[in-house]
């Protein structure tokens, strides 16, 4: 332990940088993951419970189903199934607002963990420049006095830091693209749920209205 601390310590101050990165990548990563477990549900099972409450006129009871269940698409078909006496364009756009607020949500934080994949090897690189010009100063101070094991020592040492930010970079750039994808899983089953579900009650509605119609016209 002695050994890896006093190694980090030769990185220089840009290492401490990296190490704050690292930090918060790994709290935004392992609070996204839990996250998207409690935002995702079996959407196909899910939507059909919900369509044969409401093909049985029982819309309440589908309200109720959304209540009582974890998840983001339940929490977008409460607000809209709410709104069923209004017309089609009302719930379309509640749905819609209540969609955003939850895309944000799901998808917070995850602009950060993008940034420290990216900026983690910048940082490190910056290191690696800055020790160098270290290096070079000081054999220009030993007026090129130097011999090879002096020198190689100044570049590993200035070499640190990019391995450090690189280590940081690729598992946050391989997390963020991973996070994303169950994002955009969450964001589709919402998206053709939600159409589902408005297409089923105002299909319903339509057919009352020209069972209506025909009872009108019979008298």
């Amino acid at each position: 332990m002695t050994s890896l601390l006093s190694i980090f310590a030769k990185g220089g101050p840009i290492m401490y940088l990296i190490l704050i990165c690292s930090i918060i990548a790994v709290a935004i990563i392992v609070e996204k993951f839990l996250t998207l477990r409690k935002a995702r549900i079996n959407a196909s099972h899910f939507i059909l419970k919900v369509k044969n409450l409401i093909l049985k006129e029982n819309v309440e009871d589908a309200i109720e189903l959304c209540s009582r269940t974890e998840g983001s698409l339940p929490k977008v078909l409460k607000r809209g199934i709410s709104k069923h006496h209004r017309d089609k364009k009302e719930v379309q756009e509640t749905i819609e607002g209540a969609g955003r607020e939850e895309v944000y949500h799901l998808e917070k934080n995850l602009s950060h963990l993008a940034t420290i994949s990216g900026i983690a090897p910048l940082l490190g690189f910056l290191g690696t420049v800055t020790g160098m010009i270290i290096a070079f100063l000081q054999i220009e101070r030993l007026a090129g006095n130097v011999n090879a094991t002096v020198l190689a020592g100044g570049i590993w040492q200035a070499l640190l830091t990019t391995a450090f930010g690189l280590s940081v970079g690729i598992p946050s750039y391989f997390f963020y693209n991973i996070l994303l994808g169950k994002v955009q899983r969450i964001v589709y089953d919402m998206e053709v749920g939600s159409n589902e579900i408005i297409e089923l009650l105002y299909s319903e509605k339509e057919d009352e209205f020209k069972d209506r119609e025909q009872i009108t016209h019979d008298f």
